[in-house]
């Protein structure tokens, strides 16, 4: 009799799993319910595979604080953000397999008519075969006889059922997985009380040492997406990071590769007629240390900014040589800025 309650049990809460599908891995959201979207390793996937949507944003976390609702305003995308933070190329690569897949639910209703993607250089030597955190696999596969560990998860059925369900609350889509960053934390001083200046590396990085990565990363989890999908537009843009990232690389002895780097991603991306690339780098805000909250990361303001640029074509890079001259304007800016004067006034 203890055996029975206890199967009556478990299929009962798979079933309520199931019916909800807090992770989306079966069906679109369930009108009405208060879904918390919180977890990209675990959510993504059935987004990807389930939303209703005709366009999307890849990356890490230089993309969390787009806002979709932009994209609809501005560009007129159903938008659904499918950042993970810290992506290496190989993330893009496995959630970009799900939102191509023809099979999924996601693609039989609608087309993908475009695809946002942040191209962080800084992760283009990564292993093309590393993910940069270990993924559930369960929910990744098409395998359903281990979907056990998501309907039998106690941390599924408490933090993302009975948890909404309590505070009658959910995520708004359009923001989910904005940083926790206030308004306040966008300044100079916030900035350089937690910035850690690398040690001087010794050796120099050339560009013998980091082309091999970057160009299977290219070539292995990125470019075959663009060739297979010549009716989708793809919108490649390298993200403005901070003029402290530049000293890191100065530091790292990582410049001029880095440098490298940029040329030859651009070089490869503007081979095909379907993609558009942006370089936001060298505008006048990357020098304002108040639009950061570290050396890397931007206040949502520059995101609404990277939209208008997406639609209207401002910093958008047509050819080689602009990208070379952009280069060279990104060059003069670094070598133009006082590192010496701001780490003497916050040391």
């Amino acid at each position: 009799m203890l055996l029975v309650l206890v199967g009556a049990g478990l299929m009962m809460a798979a079933a309520m799993v199931v019916y909800v599908d807090p992770f989306f891995h079966y069906h679109a959201p369930v009108k009405g319910f208060p879904y918390i979207v919180d977890n990209q390793l675990s959510q993504n996937p059935g987004m990807a595979a389930n939303m209703d949507y005709n366009a999307c944003i890849i990356g890490s976390s230089m993309t969390v604080n787009f806002d979709t609702d932009d994209f609809g305003e501005l560009l007129g995308y159903d938008t659904l953000k499918l950042s993970y933070s810290g992506a290496y190329p190989r993330d893009d690569y496995n959630i970009l397999s799900i939102v191509f897949d023809k099979n999924t639910n996601a693609r039989k209703n609608r087309p993908m008519e475009a695809v946002f993607f942040a191209m962080d250089i800084p992760t283009m030597t990564a292993d093309t075969d590393t993910t940069k955190y270990p993924l559930p696999e369960y929910l990744y596969d098409k395998n359903i006889l281990n979907d056990v560990n998501y309907v039998l998860n106690k941390d599924v059925i408490l933090q993302y059922i009975m948890r909404p369900v309590i505070q009658g609350k959910g995520s708004d889509l359009s923001e989910i997985y904005f940083s926790w960053w206030t308004p306040d934390y966008y300044n100079i001083d916030w900035v350089m009380h937690t910035y850690e200046e690398p040690e001087k590396a010794e050796k120099v990085i050339t560009e013998q040492d980091v082309l091999p990565a970057t160009k299977e990363n290219l070539e292995k989890n990125i470019l075959p997406f663009v060739i297979e999908n010549p009716d989708t537009q793809f919108y490649f843009f390298f993200p403005p990071y901070s003029i402290l990232y530049w000293h890191n690389l100065k530091r790292e002895n990582f410049y001029d590769a880095a440098f490298f780097q940029y040329q030859y991603v651009a070089d490869r991306l503007l081979e095909y007629d379907n993609v558009h690339l942006f370089y936001f780098q060298n505008r006048d805000f990357v020098t304002d240390l108040n639009n950061y909250a570290d050396y890397s990361h931007y206040k949502p303001e520059i995101n609404r900014y990277m939209v208008e640029c997406f639609e209207d074509g401002s910093c958008e890079v047509k050819s080689s040589g602009q990208m070379a001259e952009e280069l060279d304007r990104m060059k003069e800016i670094v070598e133009g800025f006082d590192f010496d004067g701001l780490f003497e006034k916050y040391r």
